[in-house]
């Protein structure tokens, strides 16, 4: 059972795209503290980053990683293995090898020049969200058997969490200023795990003029730590309910 992952895993760590993704978070983030004296101003940097950059890989590389592993997946269903054992396998070696780059281009920078709780938060948050994207890029490639479609689709998804979402929910909340959103903020922000992020890493920052209206509720809702609990248990959904529909439909999908 664990041959099929580690193979995948030694596969996709030798593979260029994700020692150059490696190399691009190192480089920034030990840029970003070099260049702040304030290692809050870099963590802030830093966190700006990690919400576009790391969706993004996660989202793209997964779904073209699994469109060409798709012969091989055909391969392997010839052979007495079940079709879930399979598809975990796939996810594991690419969430693993994306969890090692992150950790290593973030997670060592950090180590070095902010080595306090916020880093460790900031370096969970970005854990968090390599499995999150990991997942739906899963669920968007066993959805759609043709690549382009995929890739189109996996880029608007992205497109939307990174940059359409706060749009819509401003709009949304200055529109309906009149009734009393606040407990419903709550539902909006679980909708998006890029806006969860920056609340989770905000929260332990305690920056309330940067932490935006969903974050000032949760905040003064949940308080803190209740807050930080919060936000990571919503965030082990998005991981979990994407790869158990993506192992559904897998199960069904004629390859």
């Amino acid at each position: 059972m664990l041959r099929l992952p580690r193979y995948i895993i030694y596969d996709i760590l030798r593979n260029k795209i994700i020692l150059a993704y490696t190399l691009l978070l190192f480089l920034i983030s030990t840029g970003l503290f070099q260049l702040e004296e304030n290692n809050d101003k870099a963590l802030l940097g830093l966190l700006s980053v990690v919400l576009i950059v790391v969706p993004l890989v996660s989202l793209i590389f997964t779904t073209i990683h699994y469109y060409n592993s798709y012969e091989f997946m055909e391969l392997l269903l010839s052979q007495p293995q079940s079709r879930w054992s399979i598809l975990l396998s796939e996810y594991s070696g690419v969430a693993v090898s994306l969890l090692v780059a992150y950790g290593t281009g973030v997670g060592l920078p950090l180590l070095i020049y902010s080595p306090g709780p916020t880093g460790f938060y900031l370096l969970l948050a970005g854990l968090l969200l390599s499995l999150i994207f990991c997942s739906l890029a899963f669920l968007i490639a066993v959805l759609s058997r043709d690549k382009a479609k995929g890739i189109g689709i996996a880029l608007l998804l992205w497109f939307y969490f990174a940059l359409i979402y706060d749009g819509v929910l401003l709009l949304l909340l200055f529109s309906l200023s009149d009734y009393p959103l606040e407990k419903l903020t709550f539902l909006f922000s679980a909708l998006n795990p890029i806006d969860l992020g920056r609340i989770f890493v905000m929260l332990k920052m305690d920056i309330g003029a940067l932490m935006g209206y969903t974050g000032a509720v949760y905040k003064n809702f949940l308080g803190k730590e209740t807050g930080i609990l919060f936000t990571c248990l919503v965030n082990l959904v998005w991981v979990i309910v994407p790869l158990l529909l993506a192992k559904k439909i897998f199960n069904k999908k004629d390859m």
